[in-house]
């Protein structure tokens, strides 16, 4: 009898030991999911300096504030504050303390980007000091020239992006400088009768672009540098975002103030019209969507410089359809534009309204943490 009194009692021992196990283990399977996230991102963790920065990588990898509900945790950054304090636990501190100590960006990145406009000076130069049959060959060459060298200015730098730009987008590009060179002059030409050239071209406003490749190149990296120190002191994703838009929007300012001045410099030393107007909403609608593109955002930008240079092909065809018999009505609208404002209204409108879309993109990409995250690889 009492060996069959006490067996009953023995399972209900065991149940009552068991249900601490069971208790203990959902708390550890509470847990394990932190340590499943830490183990994903321990490349994120090791080179991060403070929480934000693994709540930035954690936003990119779209972690959001219901996954971190579902881990007992208020929001991303309450996450990423466990997930720093558990990896500096783990000893990781010699990874941390190496990002700490990176030093900067090269200097030999802002030597890169006078080139363009060094170069550009020096065609400039070159089509004023010759005439006849050399004058398109300098042209071309300096065309030709260009090209490679505003390729490299890019790759370097704070301009530089990982993602690979559509071949859609640079050839849109392509169509905007080139329209910003020849396109108001064949415009003008095209609405008193069938253009033929040579008719004028505007390399003013095309030089300062080029030179302001410099201005955006400093510009950018002021941003991305303002920007990695709100990282560090930030403490939430809303604070940072707050203290980060008004250093976007005083970079763009300074940006377009430069730009404003390289015009006026290049009007007066080749005696052209600057064009504020067109050149100035083109220059700045690059820079935006060149930020955008090497933020990891290049889906909108693309967009933008497609409808900006289609905008001003339809302009241009539009006029040049209308001498077609019976087709005069075509050229009614892009006529009264360029009438009451000039030829330059129409790069003016189309590329200020493809800046305007880029800058509310950037106001909502831009002033994110996981917009400034370093680069991790998530295993």
């Amino acid at each position: 009898m009492t060996i069959d009194s006490a067996e009953p009692d023995a399972p209900a021992a065991s149940g009552h030991r068991s249900e601490p196990d069971r208790t203990t283990t959902g708390r550890r399977g509470a847990a394990d999911p932190v340590k499943a996230l830490l183990h994903r991102h321990r490349e994120l963790c090791a080179r991060a300096v403070d929480p934000l920065e693994i709540a930035a990588g954690l936003e990119a990898h779209g972690v959001t504030d219901r996954t971190a509900a579902r881990l007992r945790h208020r929001d991303v950054f309450s996450l990423a504050e466990e997930m720093y304090a558990r990896a500096t636990h783990d000893g990781e501190e010699g990874p941390r303390a190496e990002a700490t100590a990176r030093t900067g960006p090269r200097p030999w990145w802002a030597v890169l980007a006078l080139a363009p406009g060094v170069l550009g000076a020096a065609v400039v130069a070159g089509l004023r000091l010759t005439d006849g049959q050399p004058r398109p060959a300098v042209a071309a060459f300096g065309a030709l020239a260009l090209m490679p060298v505003l390729h490299l200015a890019l790759r370097r730098g704070p301009l530089s992006t990982r993602h690979r730009t559509t071949a859609t987008a640079r050839g849109w590009t392509c169509w905007l400088l080139a329209y910003a060179l020849a396109g108001d002059g064949l415009l003008s030409a095209a609405r008193v009768g069938v253009p033929h050239g040579p008719w004028p071209l505007a390399t003013a406003p095309v030089l300062a672009l080029l030179l302001a490749c410099a201005p955006a190149a400093w510009c950018a990296h002021l941003f991305a540098a303002r920007a990695g120190r709100r990282l560090t002191a930030s403490r939430g994703l809303e604070e940072f975002a707050a203290a980060v838009r008004p250093l976007l929007f005083g970079a763009l300012g300074l940006f377009t103030a430069a730009l404003c001045g390289l015009l006026a410099l290049c009007g007066t030393a080749l005696d052209q019209p600057p064009a504020y107007a067109g050149a100035g909403a083109l220059g700045l609608l690059l820079l935006l969507a060149r930020l955008l593109t090497a933020r990891g955002f290049p889906q909108v930008p693309g967009r933008a410089l497609t409808a900006a240079g289609a905008a001003e092909a339809l302009a241009l065809t539009s006029v040049l359809a209308a001498r077609l018999p019976g087709c005069s009505f075509l050229a009614v609208p892009v006529d009264r534009l360029a009438a009451a404002a000039g030829p330059g209204a129409v790069p003016a409108l189309a590329c200020g309204a493809g800046a305007l879309v880029l800058l509310v993109q950037a106001a909502r990409t831009l002033t994110r943490a996981s917009a400034h995250a370093p680069p991790c690889e998530a295993s």
